[in-house]
């Protein structure tokens, strides 16, 4: 079984290969037990959302790691993807904004992607 930042690294680079944007990374394991990782991105449109979270299904997969839930797929303006040791959002750049993840979670400890290396 990977472990959390193994699992987010896979999914930031599967992000990255759909040209995600503003892929940020709240490490929350010291202020909650939801998970380990935030990891937060936003796409232009409806499919490249849908696409996003594709990418990481997929991505995922092939090192047997599964979604407990997703939730928000066929609209597309917040996907939710549950990992149990990350958890994803994927947004629209207009829901990104209105819900704005990184203030509500700003106890968290924002790093870099890169960092997981």
């Amino acid at each position: 079984m990977a472990d959390s930042k193994e699992m987010a690294k896979l999914a930031i680079k599967a992000l990255e290969d759909k040209q995600g944007s503003d892929i940020r990374v709240i490490d929350i394991s010291h202020i909650s037990t939801l998970a380990d990782y935030f990891i937060i991105a936003s796409g232009s449109n409806r499919n490249q959302v849908q696409a996003m979270a594709d990418a990481v299904g997929e991505e995922l997969a092939k090192i047997q790691v599964f979604a407990k839930n997703t939730e928000g797929y066929q609209n597309a303006n917040w996907i939710l993807m549950d990992y149990g040791d990350i958890v994803l959002h994927l947004f629209d750049q207009e829901n990104r904004l209105f819900y704005d993840l990184e203030r509500i979670w700003r106890d968290g400890q924002q790093i870099d992607p890169d960092s997981l290396e």
